[in-house]
């Protein structure tokens, strides 16, 4: 006799998947998104952009090395959830420092095992990222028609600024570098150039390839005014990653970055949310995808000059590349789909990426982008 379920994933238009439930008990709501890296699932939990939604993972081997403190790209898991499946195995790693089943309990996320995964990655990339209602009860009861209301009854993410809701809500520096054998994480002792960093649900890990690039980084929330960043004295700006419509997020984004633009002369790098941000500042327009950019196995190309580079992306909207305006010149492109991934304007260092430039899914493929913003800092100043 099979066993009970005790997951449930309902979709809004009704379909159900059951599985084993492990994890926190109880139901969430949110938008359902897939991911294809093989590894990095702790840092995908974390990462800030996944705000809003529950994430399906394609590749089945997941929680098989554990958590530990080190591979957190926030204070603690911002998915809604998870979706694999094989009921996570118990971890095998010298550096686990808790089961998947218990850090995911632990921080109130839901997860289900068991999923035909495959099937519900058709769904997606057909359909469309789908509204969800993702359950987890130890008694296997589910109520089904309360559970496809409430996946209907979901918002969804456009129009939605959840910037607001995963931003610092105090100014931070930040001096920690990249992770290095055999002394792990160092500090930074000797910045060269200040940077204040925009966070709109910043990753630590670009921080700390900003800190290793040269910068001391001062960290502020995504509502800080033109006057705010500029009180710092900063010799750049970047703008982080982040969830949510970036329509939405750009209602107080757009205003303190089109000043910062015409009133300075300042080095701009933008990441992921802070590309469009940046697009937007610029007269760009932003779009919802059918179902986004998820995985660390992406290929982009750079049009400047012909290299192709494997990027991890985290996106579910996306820069119109058609809607550019003159003097603003489009840098990258997705070797997928042919949709914009970076722009720069053509006379100034001002420039954007898609994707995450720091997550190394390649061999360090696109860490030259940080190292670009440092020297933009240094030939400023230097006139």
């Amino acid at each position: 006799m099979a066993p009970t379920p005790t997951g449930c994933l309902v979709l809004a238009d009704g379909i159900v998947f059951y599985g084993t439930g492990f994890g926190a008990t109880g139901q969430t709501v949110a938008e359902l998104c897939f991911n294809t890296a093989m590894t990095g699932y702790q840092e995908i939990m974390t990462d800030p952009s996944y705000a809003g939604q529950v994430v399906t993972f394609t590749f089945p081997h997941i929680g098989n090395v554990g958590v530990n403190t080190e591979d957190d790209e926030s204070v603690q898991p911002v998915a809604a959830g998870m979706v694999v499946k094989w009921h996570p195995t118990t971890p095998s790693n010298w550096r686990s420092a808790e089961p998947l089943t218990n850090w995911l309990a632990r921080h109130g996320r839901i997860a289900v095992g068991g999923v035909d995964t495959r099937c519900l990655t058709r769904i997606i990339r057909q359909q469309g990222a789908p509204n969800v209602a993702l359950a987890h009860a130890a008694d296997g009861k589910f109520d089904l028609e309360q559970m496809v209301a409430a996946a209907r009854g979901f918002a969804g993410l456009e129009g939605v600024d959840l910037a607001c809701d995963v931003t610092c809500t105090q100014p931070y520096r930040w001096d920690q570098m990249r992770w290095a054998w055999p002394d792990g994480y160092v500090r930074r002792t000797d910045p060269i150039h200040r940077v204040v960093a925009m966070d709109y649900g910043a990753k630590r890990n670009i921080l700390r390839c900003l800190a290793s690039a040269g910068c001391d980084v001062t960290v502020l929330p995504a509502t800080a005014t033109a006057k705010e960043v500029l009180a710092h004295q900063p010799d750049g700006i970047f703008l982080s990653n982040g969830p949510g419509d970036p329509a939405a997020t750009g209602a107080y984004a757009v205003p303190m970055i089109r000043h910062i633009l015409d009133q300075t002369d300042l080095p701009v790098f933008g990441i992921c949310l802070g590309h469009q941000m940046l697009a937007r500042a610029l007269g760009a327009r932003t779009v919802k995808m059918n179902h986004g950019h998820h995985g660390a196995n992406h290929p982009v190309k750079d049009l400047e000059t012909g290299k192709v580079e494997i990027t991890s992306m985290n996106h579910g909207f996306a820069v119109d590349g058609q809607t550019l305006p003159d003097g603003v010149v489009e840098t990258h492109v997705s070797l997928f789909d042919g949709s914009n991934c970076g722009i720069r304007i053509s006379d100034r260092p001002v420039y954007s990426v898609q994707y995450h430039p720091e997550a190394s899914p390649g061999p360090q493929d696109s860490y030259y982008l940080f190292q670009r913003f440092a020297a933009a800092m240094a030939a400023c100043k230097a006139r």
